[in-house]
């Protein structure tokens, strides 16, 4: 049976301050990150580091992520749109992130707190690459909800009726719950491929990393499983997602099927199999155990 989509994109309403659901997608996962992060430092997955540092990383890997992910949707997908008004960089606020562009900034940030703590890039990105899939899985679920990003028509019996799409720009609310209820709407339904994504990005990577994750492996390997995860799954949910239609021919770069987030994934699947091949190579980071403060160990003593 085919759904109408009727989800308030507006959780919560403060007076004048509207809360999104996207937003508290967003916080969702950080929170979850940081909660995951905090068991694996406390496992001594990242030897040398306490909570506090992790919280300094998990910090920079936030700004990544929107800088990251803000500048990287309007280079990829709207870089017209950008020459034409350039403040659209910062309104943020009106829809518009990058995976790609946020993966980015989340390695820059990787990069320079490694760099101040003296710890290798990798050992910091592979004990990252466990925490992200729950924040991917989050952000797909605020996709679904602002009932953007949909797919393409399907006769499928879970297919969902999204207002917002193009066919329904003149319809009313009331126009389209009473065609809905008469049946009339089935010939629209698309594929939830926010949900696809949700449940392949978020859901399975996030069982199969942390399953693969739980014992020491070889540095790169969490890295590029992470990588060649992601890639496929992108690549395959993209046959069925509506590409963003400014970009090529009505969204597709070539052949006729090949969209910008399929160009940009294939990077990452090379990526995941040279980085898998190079932890054959590679040295295992054992856990250790973080130092005890001098208060806390104090507190410890005095407790006893």
């Amino acid at each position: 049976m085919t759904i109408l989509h009727q989800i308030d994109p507006i959780a919560l309403h403060l007076g004048p301050l509207q809360v999104h659901w996207y937003g508290i997608m967003y916080l969702l996962g950080f929170v979850s990150a940081w909660w995951l992060g905090r068991q694996r430092v406390r496992a001594g997955r990242l030897p040398g580091v306490n909570e506090q540092a992790y919280g300094d990383l998990l910090f920079y890997a936030m700004l990544g992520v929107v800088l990251g992910g803000r500048i990287g949707y309007v280079f990829f997908y709207n870089f017209a749109e950008l020459i034409k008004d350039p403040l659209m960089l910062v309104r943020i606020w009106e829809g518009g992130m990058s995976f790609h562009g946020g993966l980015i900034g989340v390695m820059v940030a990787a990069w320079w707190w490694a760099r101040s703590h003296r710890t290798h890039f990798f050992d910091v990105m592979d004990f990252v690459a466990p925490l992200v899939p729950p924040g991917l899985g989050f952000g797909r679920l605020g996709n679904y909800i602002g009932g953007e990003l949909w797919g393409k028509f399907t006769d499928g019996g879970w297919g969902v009726i999204f207002p917002r799409a193009p066919e329904f720009a003149n319809w009313t609310t009331q126009q389209l719950q009473t065609q809905y209820a008469a049946g009339a709407l089935d010939r629209y339904a698309r594929h939830p491929s926010q949900l696809y994504q949700a449940a392949l990005e978020g859901l399975a990577m996030f069982v199969i990393l942390w399953w693969f994750s739980r014992k020491p492996r070889p540095r790169y390997a969490v890295s590029g499983m992470f990588a060649l995860l992601y890639g496929c799954f992108r690549f395959i949910v993209e046959f069925v997602r509506v590409p963003d239609a400014q970009i090529g021919d009505h969204g597709y770069l070539a052949f006729g099927w090949l969209t910008m987030g399929q160009v940009l994934s294939t990077p990452l699947i090379l990526l995941g199999l040279f980085w898998l091949w190079r932890s054959t190579r590679s040295p295992t980071l054992q856990p250790q155990l973080p130092a005890v403060e001098p208060a806390e160990a104090a507190a410890t003593t005095n407790k006893g």
